[in-house]
């Protein structure tokens, strides 16, 4: 073979090489969904008194009392009456053993939360070991006997250690998005309750919810004490609804420099909040990152490792994967495709976070009242 047949055929396999390389790039999953494969129940989330309707969901950052590192805590909105507004109890489950254990189990009413006690998505557990859940009550399961709520704080035992209330706080609804450096901590929380009325005939929409900032120091052994309050953003759609309680902003997450992600669920949409941790005024409904397309009533968001936003849909079983450089919609995975909805689960996923190891998520299916590792 002459030299330059040697040097054609080098090139013409140096060539197929590169076609291969750049043909496995393109294989590649575009995001983080495109890798989750198996969906796994790890167990029920109904407590011995039959409280329904689990929403919000939280991975235990440290050992605590009767919680331990790596658990999942989940609370329930409904009774055993499936009344919404009514549930009064947190769920600890171990994901290696299965077991649910009873966290808490909150009194109907409380001196410092305004009209009862009906657990919501916003949920957090600090590494000091404090649990801070919040409560938008009902005393019917409807909008009509509504209550203003608070947020309440229960230390490791799950007893409650006091309540978070003030004129901002109404409703306090979607899942929080926290900063936490152990003696301080940073929280956000929608809430979705102000005048709020009855949930008959065409409720309007009302364009008054708000995310609040919470500004925390934790001394040694004592609860949590708010030393700031912002609003630090304002004018999102709520409204009252028959089936879902409120309609209103629900997911929250926090993103490079310094952005948190609100999940709007009127406005079918996903927008971004600037300056989150150091504004001092509203910045009103921010801007809007992404809508429509795959989003079907966005409600709670999560943070994938690779930056990427992940948000079930309240109108169909999908949870959707945002690259929140672009507002680019990536991938949309059914994981409640429960035919007795239509469209396929629609209204039965809620809270969704993050596995410790970011391989992987946990999420609630309301309509099996069940807590599910997708991996």
């Amino acid at each position: 073979m002459t030299c330059l047949a040697v040097s054609a055929r080098a090139g013409l396999l140096a060539a197929l090489a590169l076609a291969t390389v750049a043909g496995a790039a393109r294989a590649e999953p575009a995001g983080f969904l495109e890798k989750i494969k198996r969906h796994v129940t790890v167990t029920s989330t109904v407590p011995v008194n039959g409280d329904q309707n689990p929403y919000a969901i939280y991975v235990a950052p440290v050992s605590a009392g009767k919680i331990q590192q790596g658990d999942v805590l989940v609370d329930n909105f409904n009774d055993k009456n499936n009344l919404q507004g009514l549930g009064t109890t947190i769920v600890d489950i171990n994901p290696t053993t299965k077991k649910l254990t009873l966290f808490a189990a909150i009194p109907r009413h409380l001196d410092g939360c305004p009209g009862g006690i009906g657990l919501t998505t916003a949920m957090v557990m600090l590494k000091s070991g404090w649990v801070i859940v919040g409560s938008l009550p009902s005393t019917d399961g409807t909008t009509a006997t509504k209550g203003q709520g608070c947020l309440i704080v229960l230390d490791s035992q799950g007893a409650v250690a006091g309540t978070i209330a003030s004129p901002n706080i109404n409703g306090p609804w979607g899942n929080m998005a926290v900063i936490d450096d152990g003696g301080t901590a940073t929280l956000f929380v929608s809430n979705t309750g102000f005048e709020v009325g009855s949930p008959d005939g065409t409720p309007p929409v009302l364009k008054l919810a708000n995310v609040v900032r919470l500004n925390l120091t934790i001394a040694d052994g004592k609860p949590p004490v708010v030393t700031k309050e912002t609003v630090v953003a304002s004018g999102f759609g709520e409204q009252a609804d028959k089936s879902v309680f409120i309609v209103g902003p629900t997911g929250l997450a926090l993103g490079a420099n310094d952005t948190l992600y609100v999940a709007d669920a009127i406005g079918n949409r996903v927008n971004a909040i600037w300056d989150a941790t150091t504004r001092t005024t509203s910045a009103g409904v921010g801007r809007e990152m992404t809508a429509d397309g795959l989003l079907q009533r966005p409600l709670a968001l999560a943070t994938a490792p690779n930056g990427h936003l992940l948000v079930t849909n309240g109108l169909n079983g999908q949870v959707v994967e945002i690259d929140p450089a672009n507002g680019h919609q990536i991938y949309a995975q059914w994981i409640d495709a429960d035919k007795a909805q239509s469209p396929p689960g629609s209204g039965d996923l809620f809270g969704i976070a993050m596995t410790p190891a970011g391989d992987g998520f946990y999420y609630v299916e309301d309509d099996m009242n069940t807590l599910v590792l997708a991996r």
